[in-house]
Formats: structure tokens, sequence, C-alpha cells
């Protein structure tokens, strides 16, 4: 049996009169890439701030890593490490400089070494020593995603990283993703870009008015569209068309 890493129960918020998360329950397992889908103010970063500790549930509940985000928000911390949409880099600092930083706020040992290990995984090893203000927007994210391995978190939390990005960079960003989640690090990953969730996710949730309205595998998914009536050859449909179709049968409620 799988070891859960993040069980979410109920979660409920809601900002004054608008209800953002309306009962939300999904868990996910530990070394698996979990995808979370939904437009614009499907409440995915509110879900992401709850999960992370950085804003309170008005009800349900959440447990990370086994730890309850409401009453034990320091053990949680501990266990996971959070990328936002735009990269939380110093520009003034070099990028070794951000990453020994990151590392000696972690009361790590050795911090230099922690950070030359991890600029030379993210191929940012020619660029170490010049200001992240000349970096380009794909080495940001890079510098990002190896600032929030630091310690090696057990979980990560990636919210839309890839915005903004090159087809390259994402392409590169991708692989990355794929060798955490082989390393056993559990990976939730919020995102728009649906040919993302397609290449990355092991399991995919669509959040749409605060509410989780799929659940499931990429094939479990594709049993939800609805069948051509006449099909002279079988196309698999793709998560983009899936996900339409799904948050169009929920409105049309």
């Amino acid at each position: 049996m799988q070891n859960i890493s993040i069980q979410v129960k109920d979660l409920q918020k809601s900002y004054k009169q608008l209800n953002v998360l309306k009962g939300v329950n999904f868990t996910v397992n530990q070394g698996s890439i979990f995808a979370l889908l939904g437009s614009n103010g499907a409440g995915k970063t509110t879900l992401v701030k709850i999960l992370t500790t950085l804003l309170k549930q008005d009800g349900g509940t959440a447990i990370v890593n086994g730890f309850d985000v409401a009453s034990k928000p320091d053990h949680v911390r501990q266990s996971l490490s959070l990328t936002g949409q735009f990269a939380a880099v110093d520009e003034i600092l070099t990028g070794q400089e951000n990453l020994i930083m990151i590392a000696r706020l972690r009361h790590l040992k050795h911090p230099r070494q922690v950070a030359d290990d991890l600029l030379t995984r993210f191929g940012l090893t020619a660029a170490a020593n010049r200001r992240v203000s000349t970096y380009s927007g794909g080495m940001r994210r890079k510098l990002d995603l190896a600032m929030s391995l630091v310690g090696k978190p057990q979980i990560i939390f990636l919210d839309e990283p890839t915005t903004g990005l090159d087809p390259e960079a994402r392409l590169e960003m991708w692989k990355v993703v794929k060798e955490l989640a082989d390393g056993g690090r559990t990976v939730l990953l919020t995102t728009q870009n649906l040919e993302e969730a397609e290449q990355l996710a092991d399991h995919i949730a669509i959040l749409h008015e605060g509410k989780i309205i799929a659940n499931g595998t990429l094939v479990e998914l594709k049993k939800l569209f609805p069948a051509a009536s006449v099909e002279y050859v079988e196309k698999q449909p793709t998560l983009e068309e899936i996900f339409l179709a799904i948050i169009g049968k929920k409105e049309e409620q």
C-alpha cells in the first residue's frame, strides 16, 4: 500500500461573501506527481496557500506529510517547499549566493557545496557568479526551483511553474520535475497548461468553482469524455478536450 503525502478533506475557504473552496477532497500518494487543473479563479492558489500554511482554512482538514496544517504548521513547513508563479530570487545576488543564503537559512552544513551541487544539477554552473538580474526567464525559474530543493524537502508545491517560459525551457523544467518524482519526492503541480499535466502527472484533479469535479489518472479521465457517434479511426481525446467537456457538462447542470 502506498503512503499518502497529502490528504485533504472537505476543505473550505471564503473571502467575505465569495466562497472560493466549497468542500475540496483529494489524496496525493508519496512519490507521485499530482496535477491540479483549473481556470483562473477556480481556487488553485488559495488551496496551495492553505496546504503550505500561508493561509488558514475556514473548515475541513488538510494533512501534509502526516501533520495537520492548522495545528502543526511548523512541522508541515519543514517537509515542503513552494515555487510560486513568479521566481522568488534576489536579483542583486549571484545564483550561487542565492543558494548559499537559503542553505544557511536552513542551517545546513557546507552551504557552498549544497549550492554548487544544485547549480550543476540545473545546468547553471557557468552562470553561478553572475548577478541574477542578468539571467533569462528560464534561468531564473531553474534557480527558483533549485532554491526550493535546498534541504531536500519531501513534498514540493509548484504553482504554475512554467508560466512565461519558452518551449525549450519548459521541456527542461518538465524533465527536472519527472526526476524529482522518480527520486521519491511528491510533487503537487497547479497548472493551466493542459499539455503539462498530460506529460507529467500520475494523477489529475480538475478544480472548478471551488470543487473537485473530476479526479483520476489520464486513462480514467478519458473514460469521462463523451464518445463520438461515428468514428472511422479511433482518436484518443486530448486532456484539453476532456477538461473542456467536463467543465462544460458541469456548467450545464
